[in-house]
């Protein structure tokens, strides 16, 4: 059983963090044109934790959605005011809580549960952005998680992906950071992550969209996507 709350908009995080911190990944922060300066979107933090995500979602005006099975890092979030809505499921052991839901962003950080890679990406809504970023197969040999149903595969984001347009891709081992003034250091880990977008294009047999803007965007034509 899951249960509902609206909640809101907390200020925003200003720099990036890793695993183990309270600060967003710069995996997310990078792709961060997925949500600002686009109004009225909806966004999905799946498997949120403490949500230091959804902070920054909301924080930028994004109605977010954290879903998440740990009833105490919930409770963290309560005190929020703005468009936020928290479920409490296990989505591994019960039902899909978001059946019919689509978003403009689905968002996964350091979270796999296999069987639901298919659900996770029906949730991108056309036009939308799926950023993924988890461990990978190697993590096992420097640290936790180790056990190779939370470790990616080589190359398995891409395969779960199919459908979506693969803007960014990287698999590899990222060095550990020094401590910051704002948090502690970040060990190193092996990564696997994706930024894709399920394209917006017109449908078959539509009149042909008109020429691009000076924004590189037309109708039925998703904008230009800045790699840097």
């Amino acid at each position: 059983m899951s249960t509902t709350t609206f909640l809101g908009s907390p200020s925003r995080p200003a720099v990036g963090g890793g695993h183990g911190t309270g600060l967003p990944s710069d995996w997310v922060l990078r792709w961060s044109q997925a949500w600002r300066d686009r109004d009225g979107l909806t966004a999905l933090d799946l498997a949120c934790g403490s949500g230091r995500h959804l902070r920054l979602l909301a924080g930028d005006g994004v109605a977010v959605t954290g879903v998440d099975r740990d009833t105490t890092a919930l409770a963290g979030l309560a005190g929020l005011s703005g468009r936020v809505e928290l479920i409490q499921a296990d989505i591994e052991q019960g039902p899909w809580p978001l059946k019919g839901r689509v978003f403009d962003l689905v968002l996964v950080t350091n979270y796999l549960w296999r069987p639901l890679l298919p659900r996770i990406v029906e949730a991108v809504a056309p036009g939308g952005w799926l950023i993924y970023e988890t461990f990978t197969d190697g993590q096992q040999t420097i640290g936790r998680p180790a056990r190779p149903e939370f470790l990616l595969r080589p190359g398995e984001l891409l395969d779960a992906a199919n459908g979506l347009r693969v803007i960014a891709y990287e698999d590899g081992f990222i060095e550990s950071e020094p401590p910051g003034p704002a948090a502690g250091g970040v060990n190193g880990r092996y990564v696997q992550r994706v930024a894709a977008v399920r394209d917006k294009r017109p449908a078959a047999g539509a009149p042909a969209a008109p020429a691009a803007d000076a924004t590189g965007a037309a109708p039925g034509v998703y904008p230009r996507y800045r790699l840097r």
